[in-house]
């Protein structure tokens, strides 16, 4: 059985993680409370906060990398990630932090960073 984990991070983190090929630790994720809309809605925007404390009170783009993995600790191979969800444009520090994120296929991840 999977489990679906939400990650904060930042673009800076998205770079280097891509740069990798990999993610260091699960272990700052959110699980979802249970496969509803609303649960995996929760744990997303959990993830979104703390993605906006890891900017620091500087502007920049919350991202949110989704991993499914078999175990729920430890390294993960790039290729668990399932989705990327950012905001679509750099925004201020003082934005409105229940603002929706876009979602990005991960296809799309050397865009997301260089954008």
């Amino acid at each position: 059985m999977t489990t679906r984990i939400y990650l904060p991070a930042t673009v800076a983190d998205l770079a280097a993680w891509h740069a990798a090929g990999r993610i260091p630790s699960t272990e700052a994720g959110y699980l979802a409370p249970d496969t509803s809309e609303e649960g995996e809605y929760a744990a997303l925007m959990s993830a979104a906060e703390d993605s906006l404390a890891r900017l620091a009170g500087e502007p920049g783009r919350r991202v949110v990398v989704v991993v499914e993995v078999e175990s729920a600790a430890g390294e993960v191979p790039l290729r668990e990630v399932v989705a990327v969800h950012a905001d679509a444009e750099a925004r201020p520090a003082d934005a409105d932090p229940d603002e929706d994120l876009a979602w990005f296929a991960t296809q799309e991840i050397p865009d997301l960073i260089d954008s």
